[in-house]
Protein backbone atom coordinates (compact mmCIF):
# COMPACT_ATOMS: atom_id res chain seq x y z
CA UNK A 1 0.00 0.00 0.00
CA UNK A 2 1.12 3.39 -0.63
CA UNK A 3 0.02 5.88 1.73
CA UNK A 4 -0.10 9.76 1.75
CA UNK A 5 -0.41 11.65 4.87
CA UNK A 6 -1.70 14.84 5.28
CA UNK A 7 1.53 17.66 5.24
CA UNK A 8 4.16 14.93 4.28
CA UNK A 9 5.16 15.51 0.59
CA UNK A 10 6.59 11.70 -0.02
CA UNK A 11 4.60 8.85 -0.47
CA UNK A 12 4.97 6.18 2.51
CA UNK A 13 4.58 2.54 1.51
CA UNK A 14 3.46 -0.18 4.23
CA UNK A 15 2.28 -3.31 4.29
CA UNK A 16 -1.21 -4.16 5.25
CA UNK A 17 -4.70 -4.64 3.72
CA UNK A 18 -8.36 -3.12 3.59
CA UNK A 19 -10.52 -4.08 5.83
CA UNK A 20 -13.59 -2.08 5.57
CA UNK A 21 -15.19 0.74 2.94
CA UNK A 22 -17.59 3.36 2.84
CA UNK A 23 -18.15 4.45 -0.46
CA UNK A 24 -18.99 7.72 -1.26
CA UNK A 25 -22.96 6.82 -1.85
CA UNK A 26 -23.06 4.71 1.00
CA UNK A 27 -26.82 5.03 2.88
CA UNK A 28 -27.67 6.61 6.52
CA UNK A 29 -24.59 9.71 5.89
CA UNK A 30 -22.09 7.84 6.21
CA UNK A 31 -18.46 9.73 5.38
CA UNK A 32 -16.87 7.95 2.86
CA UNK A 33 -13.27 6.31 3.58
CA UNK A 34 -11.11 3.14 4.28
CA UNK A 35 -9.81 0.77 7.24
CA UNK A 36 -6.58 -0.36 6.94
CA UNK A 37 -4.80 -3.19 8.77
CA UNK A 38 -1.15 -2.43 9.11
CA UNK A 39 1.63 -5.10 8.76
CA UNK A 40 3.56 -6.15 11.69
CA UNK A 41 6.93 -5.17 9.49
CA UNK A 42 8.96 -2.02 10.25
CA UNK A 43 7.09 0.25 7.81
CA UNK A 44 3.41 -0.66 8.85
CA UNK A 45 4.87 -0.02 12.82
CA UNK A 46 6.11 3.34 11.53
CA UNK A 47 3.20 4.41 9.51
CA UNK A 48 0.97 3.68 12.73
CA UNK A 49 3.01 5.65 14.57
CA UNK A 50 2.77 8.81 12.15
CA UNK A 51 -0.77 8.09 12.35
CA UNK A 52 -1.22 7.98 15.87
CA UNK A 53 0.83 11.52 16.43
CA UNK A 54 -1.42 13.16 14.16
CA UNK A 55 -4.78 11.66 15.87
CA UNK A 56 -3.37 12.87 19.08
CA UNK A 57 -2.82 16.27 17.96
CA UNK A 58 -6.58 16.00 16.46
CA UNK A 59 -8.17 15.10 20.23
CA UNK A 60 -7.52 18.10 20.95
CA UNK A 61 -9.25 19.43 18.38
CA UNK A 62 -13.16 20.92 18.46
CA UNK A 63 -13.71 19.46 15.25
CA UNK A 64 -15.77 16.23 14.76
CA UNK A 65 -14.04 13.37 13.39
CA UNK A 66 -15.16 9.43 12.00
CA UNK A 67 -12.05 8.13 13.60
CA UNK A 68 -12.85 4.61 15.28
Amino acid sequence: VLLTLMEEKEKIPFSGRIVWLTPKAAQGNRTPGIGVQFGDDNAGKMVRSKIETYLAGALKSERHTQTM
